[in-house]
């Protein structure tokens, strides 16, 4: 069988490029984005009640998965790159219907130049996704306070982030502007260390991602067994 969805609006988010995007949703809070919703689905009274709810459920497509042949066994990044488990057990957009679902914060709706807007945070989306459902969270069915998850029993450690004197008065400036926590955002998302766990840290290497209209580059330093990073380069992508 078959079925044909509709997608019922479009993500604007911080986010411009896979790489750096955290592998789950609510780790990087300060990650916004917002939902514009396509007529006829645009109509504020669909909405009316939602200002009771603190998070969503978003439903969304995989849009940007190149793959188009899905695989029963697939390797997560989680277990380095080099293990493999059921696709079904993991969380890999590479599925048999590349549909994903995130729990993001609801930040409210506001209408701007003839478009509605849902406000999120907390966000895993990549910007351009397309939407297909929004549905509210509700904690007394939703959190299972005795679920397990054996191959992800906690959330990995997190990873030093340095951001020199320079490149934090840049973020000022630009919080100043946009109202933005950039040096905040920017901490946040990095010390998830978006690095493919298979990869050994390269201290030479420059490593970038798209981040709003910036392109924030940075390197990794090690320290014995342990390493950090070392934010290097915030450059503005706008032209």
């Amino acid at each position: 069988m078959e079925f044909h969805f509709p997608a019922i609006g479009l993500v604007h988010s911080c986010f411009k490029e896979k790489f750096g995007i955290p592998r789950q949703p609510g780790l990087a809070p300060l990650a916004r984005a917002q939902i514009e919703l396509f007529p006829p689905y645009n109509e504020p009274s669909a909405f009316d009640g939602l200002e009771g709810c603190t998070h969503l459920w978003v439903q969304f497509v995989f849009h940007a998965n190149k793959r188009e042949e899905w695989k029963p066994k697939v390797k997560p990044p989680r277990l380095g790159g080099n293990k493999t488990l059921g696709v079904f057990a993991t969380r890999s957009p590479t599925r048999p219907a590349p549909i994903g679902l995130s729990v993001v914060r609801f930040e409210g709706i506001i209408e701007r130049d003839g478009k509605l807007l849902v406000q999120i945070s907390g966000v895993d989306l990549l910007d351009g996704t397309p939407v297909l459902d929004i549905k509210p969270y509700v904690p007394y069915v939703d959190c299972v306070p005795e679920a397990k998850n054996t191959f992800a029993a906690s959330m990995p450690a997190l990873i030093s982030v340095e951001i020199p004197d320079e490149l934090r008065a840049f973020c000022v400036d630009y919080q100043r502007n946009t109202g933005t926590d950039l040096a905040g955002l920017i901490t946040q998302i990095l010390q998830q260390d978006p690095r493919p766990q298979y990869q050994q840290p390269e201290p030479e290497r420059v490593y970038g991602m798209k981040l709003l209209d910036l392109d924030v580059r940075w390197q990794y330093r090690i320290d014995g067994d342990s390493h950090r990073i070392c934010v290097t380069g915030l450059l503005s992508t706008s032209g």
